[in-house]
């Protein structure tokens, strides 16, 4: 396929689409060196690694820039690249804080469903694409594709909405209701917020420790609650898969699983392939 720079922005003016740029825009206001910390100790962690030295590291839908920026610090050359204009905007005002005066960090709009823009980019030792593929409209595609951007014996570290059977029915139809009717967003969002904080927030509460959950939060790879609450209810397209789908999915591939966090209920479940 053949992707403009208008397409993103023509696809979330008709409802098709969630505008995660405006969403990581407001998230840079929280951004801290706290949470960039909690970015790169996640990569290490997951990639089991001390650090990113002379890795080419490919950063696909980088969002707000955030584990590109950490990548970059841990001493990779990265190259990043998302769909949406303002994810690449997000992208680029953190280059210009934080490294702007480095020739090893690339940034590009584009699409993982672009197979032309796939195959002209280097092959990289490491592919991230946490939270990315499920909502691209083609999840399937969009996996194999990103499995064609590394090198032998690259890592591939992704991370994809876990199937919940009918919880992750209703919640697309959750998601398109945000989307295809902005005067609800505001009554969606609120009982999305909600059913995904009340029990936690009651029983810090209830513990002594009044919102302890939502402070301690940001370790989670640096992200804000708020800010991943909006992005959870209105994150669409929307696609999810169990743990055993991805695993035969790159099994099929002769990629061998390295490393593996899975979650219960909603959210993504965390994957590490190394490409034979």
């Amino acid at each position: 396929m053949t992707v403009t720079m208008t397409d993103a922005a023509l696809e979330i003016q008709d409802g098709e689409r969630f505008s995660f740029g405006d969403n990581w825009a407001r998230f840079l206001n929280t951004l801290n060196d706290d949470r960039i910390h909690e970015a790169e100790l996640s990569l290490k962690t997951m990639l089991e690694v001390s650090d990113l030295k002379g890795k080419r590291f490919l950063d696909i839908g980088s969002g707000s820039g955030l584990f590109s920026l950490a990548a970059h610090r841990l001493g990779a050359n990265v190259e990043s690249f998302d769909y949406d204009l303002k994810s690449v905007a997000c992208t680029t005002h953190l280059r210009k804080l934080y490294a702007s005066d480095s020739e090893n960090w690339a940034i590009k709009q584009g699409s993982v469903l672009d197979r032309n823009f796939m195959d002209a980019l280097e092959k990289a030792d490491i592919v991230y694409s946490w939270g990315v593929l499920h909502h691209t409209g083609a999840m399937w595609e969009a996996l194999d594709n990103a499995a064609q951007a590394m090198k032998p014996g690259g890592k591939l570290f992704i991370a994809i909405y876990n199937d919940e059977g009918r919880a992750s029915k209703r919640w697309s139809f959750v998601k398109k209701l945000y989307n295809q009717h902005k005067f609800l967003r505001p009554v969606v969002l609120t009982a999305g917020f909600i059913r995904m904080w009340a029990l936690s927030t009651v029983r810090d509460v209830v513990c002594g420790k009044p919102f302890h959950t939502w402070k301690t939060y940001k370790k989670f790879r640096g992200m804000s609650p708020w800010y991943d609450v909006v992005d959870w209810v209105g994150g669409w397209p929307f696609e999810y898969a169990t743990p055993e789908a991805i695993f035969n999915f790159y099994k099929a591939r002769s990629f061998t699983l390295i490393n593996l966090i899975t979650r219960q209920g909603h959210g993504c479940n965390e994957f590490v392939f190394v490409k034979n």
